[in-house]
């Protein structure tokens, strides 16, 4: 039995610890906060209840894994799960309007064609197929197996080029695959509105992101009821009864290391904690920047340095039902795409951007019938100038409102007679990401190519006996992607040198 000690209580690092846990080590969990679930939070007023994270769950098989291999119960006994159908409805700039089915080709090819014109469907599958030979390239190395030492194999893009005549074309970034491959500024709203919403900017993002859209068309989407915190409760639930120790209220300052290993923590105003192994939760570049104890910083990841985006997220709190018919989720895009993406290049705030509005219709979230509970987010530089504080820190009251305002306005399309019936709203930037999390950036799920930079940090750190688990370590940001770190970084505490990868 190996003493384990976990730095954070995030999603990645509690699946971590369940999976530890059940191999029989003795694991305590230390975070900072007062609670568990990191990035999955919270927001409670007036007997409306928010998810300030992701609203839906794609994936679901990496927490229904989770759930078989630590313990009886099945995640569907622990959790109620309901397909989100339609998956999404759109609403372009000219006013077009369209609601792609939940995990259906052929349906989203009919809808596209009938919302669009004849044609419009088929371009669309056709990226799909392309889409998915990016996926089948990329599913396991970047998803189920460790990385290896040598990573050269991810610089080169899997996104196939379609061919043109005789020759085959290979776009350079996923904005030029819309133009090219898409041919309709609709079509390519809609491809760069999934890049949009994981945090990337499609004028960077390199051609392989296309494996976003095609994971959640092809996997579905998933709700939450009581929203996705009650995921994180679930979890945590789990760790409980695994016997996993948590202490909150402990801000872990330092890895202990002695004769080159990791072999503690430290923590403000208390003694060092011994540990075998030390797995991290909390993001890499602060951990690295600060908490390292006798070891240099190796500078910043380049994720770090490739991407800066965030989210604004506005909580709505609605008087009136909601409507039988209303649509889960629907995306608002910008009625200027090249200002949007140009802002968010710049580390600037959008004049128009495009939003994802989020209106669950469960029960749990509002004070009775009579009331609704929305959620509008936008993605957005994470700080101007290479510094958030420059754009966060220091917008002022004035400025988050007014960009806020422009949120509000944007969702009206997905929320007819929005103002009439506001009754308040609460407005969350990436100033409050940084509060809770230490860091501005809402981190995105590896991808190959563009040379690598996209890359995650390795779950096994240079520093041996420590580890990485969560969003800013291997496969990256989102739900589903730290729920896959924290079986890895489990194999390779568990397995060793051995463990190839999930199974």
């Amino acid at each position: 039995m190996a003493r384990i000690a976990v730095i954070g209580a995030g999603m990645g690092a509690m699946a971590a610890a369940a999976r530890l846990a059940v191999a029989g080590h003795r694991v305590t969990v230390y975070e900072r906060a007062e609670t568990y679930g990191g990035a999955v939070g919270r927001f409670e007023r007036d007997g409306f209840a928010f998810d300030t994270g992701p609203g839906l769950l794609h994936l679901p098989a990496v927490y229904r894994d989770l759930f078989v291999k630590t313990g009886k119960e099945p995640l569907e006994r622990c959790v109620e799960l309901t397909q989100v159908d339609p998956a999404s409805r759109h609403v372009f700039a000219d006013g077009t309007a369209v609601s792609l089915p939940n995990a259906s080709r052929a349906g989203t090819v009919s809808a596209l064609d009938a919302a669009l014109g004849a044609g419009a469907g088929e371009r669309w599958g056709d990226f799909l197929n392309r889409a998915r030979e990016a996926w089948d390239r990329s599913r396991r190395p970047l998803l189920e197996e460790p990385l290896p030492a040598d990573v050269s194999r991810f610089a080169r893009d899997p996104y196939p080029a379609p061919r043109t005549g005789l020759l085959r074309r290979s776009a350079t970034t996923l904005a030029e695959v819309g133009r090219r491959e898409l041919r309709d500024p609709r079509l390519a709203a809609l491809l760069e509105g999934y890049a949009l919403s994981y945090g990337f900017d499609p004028a960077t993002a390199p051609p392989s992101a296309a494996v976003l859209p095609y994971m959640e068309q092809t996997f579905g989407s998933w709700y939450v009821t009581g929203g996705i915190r009650a995921l994180a409760d679930a979890v945590y639930e789990r760790c409980l009864a695994r016997r996993v120790a948590f202490v909150f209220g402990a801000e872990v300052t330092g890895v202990v290391v002695r004769d080159g290993r990791a072999v503690g923590v430290e923590c403000a105003g208390g003694e060092p904690v011994d540990a075998d192994h030390v797995v991290a939760g909390a993001p890499v570049p602060a951990l690295y920047r600060d908490r390292v104890v006798g070891r240099d910083a190796p500078g910043e990841h380049p994720r770090r340095q490739a991407l800066r985006t965030g989210r604004v997220t506005v909580c709505l709190a609605l008087r009136g039902a909601r409507p039988s018919d209303a649509v889960h989720r629907t995306v608002v895009h910008s009625a200027d795409r090249d200002g949007e993406l140009d802002a968010l290049a710049r580390g600037q705030l959008p004049g128009r951007p495009t939003v994802t509005v989020l209106r669950p219709g469960d029960a749990l979230l509002c004070p009775d019938e009579d009331h609704e509970s929305v959620t509008v987010t936008a993605t957005v530089s994470a700080g101007g100038d290479g510094a958030p504080e420059t754009l966060w820190a220091g917008a002022g009251e004035a400025g988050v409102a007014a960009f806020a305002d422009r949120m509000v306005e944007a969702a009206q399309a997905a929320v007819p007679g929005l103002r009439e019936r506001l009754l308040w709203r609460q407005v969350r930037t990436p100033a409050d990401t940084f509060r809770e999390t230490g860091v501005y950036e809402v981190p995105g799920p590896a991808l190959a190519g563009a040379g690598g930079a996209l890359l995650p940090a390795a779950n096994p750190a240079p520093l041996p006996g420590l580890y990485f688990a969560g969003g800013w370590a291997h496969p990256g940001g989102g739900l589903a992607h730290a729920g896959m770190s924290g079986a890895l970084v489990a194999g390779l505490i568990v397995e060793g040198a051995d463990f190839r990868g999930s199974r």
